[in-house]
């Protein structure tokens, strides 16, 4: 056994060995994917900015949003059930192409009440143009790695304008009709390729920007690019910023929860030396396993359990409700289940849901009172709606899964 161990501790060794030398031969490629992800130190990544923003908006409060607007605005607005009302400037750097009908609703909804809103994009959403009268066009340059340059129209930030590399497409907007439209940047000393626009829209502001690879980690740590950078967000108000990862880290439903964070053996598999140490290294262990344990015992019959016909009597009728659409159904039942389960499991009247019957609940139970609040609300605003959607299904099986995972 001891020949063995050192017979295979040196044969990982020397694979190990190899693997490094492989490695350090190995050309490293860059991932050039704009992903916009404010945790990818990549190039195209907007960690820096991401890190920098509360130092930009020093003294304000500075809050990341892992849900859908509409989501996430109705949730924490005067009606809805969230822990704030959401007041301040709503920022989405790349990726806003996933935005529907109901989140531009919602961001619009937000800048009537006195508000801003700031996407830089190359192509907003074509909802958002059309309710703004807005068209935006493209010039393709010759190649991919041509300069572009991007300036302000106000003097005091001329010593801001700058250029961008790796550019195939200059945006701009060719069709912006609005009382009080305001062009505040263009492109390739082209005052009228607009792409950096000012539109009052109510009570609030929605700044509309083409360029959104200029925030990212390649352009700010190139040059001094960075100043542009600083130039546009002067535009913005100091005050409270909601900064958009929902394409990000999804996570597609209202409740609790921080992001998911990636593991700490992700950078050492991005290392090709490792990475295959580590798979060969698996391997050789996988064989040494298999071969160690052949016939040390007699073989074992193997007995096949009964079927769990319940599971799939109860998948069958949940699935039969599903395939219908009978959410209100469903949500009734889930709701009556629910309730049963507390009158059974904390011999509570369940009769009157109000603030303390929470409170009694969160007593007996050892939940968070924000966690059953959060479900018991939801439930109140479920039995005064009369029409009933997949998402309120989803969002209350949600709750309630919450309730019993904590």
């Amino acid at each position: 056994m001891k020949k063995t161990l050192i017979i295979i501790f040196v044969i990982v060794s020397a694979i190990v060995g190899l693997a490094y030398v492989i490695g350090i031969n190995t050309t490293k490629v860059v991932d050039w994917e704009e992903s916009y992800n404010e945790k990818s130190n990549k190039p195209y990544g907007v960690s820096i900015l991401y890190k920098e923003l509360p130092k930009l908006f020093k003294g304000q409060t500075f809050k990341t949003v892992y849900h859908t607007p509409s989501n996430y605005l109705y949730a924490n607005s005067e009606d809805g059930y969230g822990d704030h009302t959401a007041e301040g400037t709503f920022m989405i750097i790349g990726n806003s192409d996933y935005l529907e009908e109901g989140d531009i609703d919602e961001l619009l909804l937000f800048v009537e009440r006195g508000n801003t809103l700031f996407i830089s994009d190359y192509y907003p959403p074509d909802i958002l143009l059309d309710t703004l009268n807005i068209e935006v066009d493209y010039i393709e340059q010759k190649s991919k790695d041509s300069i572009s340059k991007v300036a302000f129209k106000s003097n005091r930030l001329s010593n801001k304008n700058s250029t961008i590399d790796k550019n195939g497409f200059d945006y701009y907007f060719s069709k912006y009709e609005g009382a009080g439209y305001e062009s505040l940047g263009y492109v390739n000393d082209d005052t009228s390729l607009i792409n950096f626009l000012k539109i009052p829209f109510e009570e609030g502001t929605i700044y509309l920007h083409l360029q959104p690879r200029i925030f990212t980690n390649y352009n700010l740590l190139k040059e001094r690019r960075y100043r542009y950078v600083e130039g546009v967000l002067s535009y913005l108000p100091d005050e409270t910023l909601y900064f958009d990862s929902y394409t990000k880290y999804y996570d597609t439903y209202y409740g609790d929860g921080d992001v998911e964070k990636k593991s700490d053996l992700s950078w050492f598999m991005q290392q090709a030396s490792f990475k295959w140490a580590w798979y060969l290294a698996l391997l050789l262990t996988l064989l040494f396993i298999i071969f160690n344990a052949k016939r040390r015992q007699r073989i074992i019959e193997i007995i096949k359990p009964l079927e769990n016909t319940t599971v799939a009597f109860v998948k069958t009728i949940s699935n039969l409700y599903f395939e219908t659409q009978d959410h209100r159904n469903l949500i009734e039942k889930k709701i009556t289940y629910f309730l049963e389960n507390v009158r059974r499991d904390y011999n509570m009247d369940t009769s009157v849901l109000n603030e303390e019957f929470m409170e009694r609940l969160a007593s007996k139970s050892g939940k968070k009172i924000e966690t059953i609040k959060k479900l018991i609300n939801y439930i109140n605003w479920l039995r005064t709606k009369n029409e009933f959607f997949e998402d309120n299904l989803l969002k209350l099986n949600t709750h309630i899964e919450a309730f019993y995972s904590k």
